[in-house]
């Protein structure tokens, strides 16, 4: 049977750029007349669409079953041979991943704006990613963006809409498409990476004394945690929490940090759980929190890394270590005491992912609540939960009289690498024009080396700081020699503590200036310094950063949007 292949005409849209994690606005704005199209068909047009396997999937935010369709009609139209999508269209960011590797797919279109919040008025993303399973690198998206820019048309088939409700095989059009199991490869994925019949049996047998609660946030998240712990592992339904993934995210803000995942620290708090988990609205990101132990991703990270070998799949040894550049260095003393390569990249999954396909890189992490290993090419917040739960579970086969928790391996951390005292100030939408001023303060500041050797004095704590350089992070990649310039302003300080300013492209509106704050202590300053509160290990120097950037009066904020 033929299917009549319709061109519509159209006019390019200012702005359709993908970021990072490609394409995020407003709900409204993708709704508006051939502005999704428009996209989609740019997608289309930036790779080779004809005979084409492609996944289809994402966090199940609101707009996403329209989409799902949208890209059905305007893919079957440029010759796409199959679509595998998960079911409902939801498929977490890392399942999606493991999806495109595992059915060998060209690549996948995903559907999330990440931890953005959901629903109507909120926010709406769409994603490219390539046949390793990772995001698209700078010379597709920047492919899709050009033409974006001279767009005139689309192409579309008009049949009936699948029922994406349903598991099986059909077809739309011409095209093949297989709606799948959202869950089930992700957690036959898990059980070849970890222990499980350890984790279960420590579980199961500290029940009373080390209980878990994960919190899905109303995210993607929830229905991969109920089959993972309830199913699998055969925890108590009480140890889940907010796992049904609403379109609206409950109406919450689907962000694993201390600021939006307070129904997971506050449940934590008031009834004495000893393991608390939260992941965001696609999958990506995680928390680690315990009762009074949070801990920071840039220690999380770490301390996976310090303990891999206890893992299953780490059995043949760790490649390599990696982190984001504004990630604290505590995963680079790992790193350098077990003989490791170790890498800094710009902010961004796809660094790590040129890394993992050139077989150098085994675990790595961003300070944004993002870990991941190359099991797949994306972060992925569950995978970390496991990890812990993992290492938790041989931790307390090592201590068969006293429980081992998240605190204890915290310390245990401390005594041997020294703590890198961690703190990001997020200061969402603000005024482009305020932001952009602090960066042109400090490039001027580079530019004429004006603060080099400057000393700034903390008032409230007495401390002195002076300034050994500003420079501004550039990374060539050491697989494919790109070159990545303007990833971030650091100002790093003599007794080897560093303030990193960078602007954020993950939001849907206005600016998002983030403000990264390390200082290092070693191993020598003793328990009760390394156990410190975090806040006050970091206030002098906090104070001294917004005095060198005049971040206040640029932004006209006088506190955060959230702290980390």
């Amino acid at each position: 049977m033929g299917y009549q292949v319709k061109e519509i005409s159209t006019k390019p849209f200012d702005g359709q750029k993908p970021g990072t994690s490609g394409l995020r606005k407003r709900v409204k704005v993708f709704q508006g007349e051939h502005y999704t199209e428009n996209f989609i068909q740019a997608i289309f047009d930036s790779i080779k669409a004809e005979g084409a396997t492609l996944v289809i999937g994402g966090d199940g935010r609101y707009f996403s079953p329209e989409t799902v369709q949208t890209i059905l009609r305007i893919g079957s139209a440029n010759g796409v041979k199959k679509f595998i999508v998960g079911k409902d269209s939801i498929l977490s960011t890392p399942a999606a991943s493991n999806v495109i590797r595992k059915y060998k797919a060209d690549g996948g279109i995903l559907l999330t704006a990440s931890h953005n919040p959901g629903g109507p008025k909120n926010d709406f993303g769409i994603k490219y990613n390539v046949s390793n399973g990772g995001p698209a690198p700078e010379n597709v998206t920047n492919k899709i963006y050009e033409i974006t820019k001279t767009i005139s048309r689309y192409l579309v088939i008009e049949a009936d809409p699948v029922d994406l409700s349903k598991i099986g095989d059909t077809s739309y059009g011409p095209t093949q498409v297989q709606i799948i199991d959202s869950v089930s490869d992700y957690v036959i994925l898990l059980q070849e990476i970890f222990d499980f019949p350890l984790i279960k049996d420590f579980l199961l047998n500290n029940a009373e004394s080390f209980r878990v609660l994960f919190d899905g946030l109303h995210g993607v998240t929830g229905p991969y945690a109920r089959a993972i712990l309830v199913d699998t592992l055969g925890l108590p339904e009480a140890s889940i929490q907010n796992c049904v993934a609403l379109p609206d995210f409950g109406g919450g803000h689907p962000d694993p940090n201390l600021t939006y995942a307070h129904s997971l620290v506050e449940a934590v708090e008031a009834n004495n759980i000893q393991f608390g988990a939260a992941s965001d609205g696609d999958g990506d990101r995680n928390m680690i929190y315990g009762k009074g132990a949070f801990v920071t991703p840039s220690d999380s990270v770490a301390i996976i890394a310090d303990w891999a070998h206890v893992i299953p799949y780490f059995k043949g040894g760790v490649k390599g270590l990696a982190r984001s550049m504004p990630t604290s260095k505590a995963i680079d003393l790992v790193a350098q005491k077990k003989g490791l390569e170790y890498f800094e990249v710009p902010t961004g999954w796809k660094f790590f992912g040129n890394l993992m396909d050139a077989g150098r890189l085994s675990i790595c992490g961003e300070e944004s609540f993002g870990t991941g290993s190359d099991h797949i090419r994306e972060k992925d917040g569950i995978w970390a939960i496991m990890a812990w739960l993992n290492i938790i579970a041989a931790a307390n086969k090592e201590s068969p009289n006293k429980v081992i928790g998240i605190k204890e391996l915290l310390m245990k951390h401390y005594a041997i690498y020294g703590r890198s005292f961690f703190s990001r100030y997020d200061y969402e939408e603000v005024s482009s024009e305020g932001a952009n001023k602090i960066v042109a303060l400090l490039n001027a500041a580079i530019t004429s080396s004006s603060l080099a050797n400057k000393t700034y004095k903390s008032k409230s704590t007495n401390q002195d700081f002076t300034i050994a350089s500003v420079t501004n992070f550039s990374y060539t990649d050491p697989i494919d020699g790109s070159v990545s310039k303007n990833q971030g302003q650091v100002v790093l300080f003599d007794d080897g503590s560093r303030v990193v300013f960078r602007l954020s492209g993950t939001g849907s509106e206005g600016a998002t200036v983030r403000l990264y704050v390390e200082r290092y202590v070693g191993p020598e300053a003793g328990e009760k310094v390394l156990a410190g509160d975090t806040a006050e290990g970091l206030k002098g120097l906090i104070e001294v950063a917004l005095e060198i950037s005049n971040l206040k009066e640029f932004l006209g904020r006088e506190e955060p949007t959230v702290i980390t």
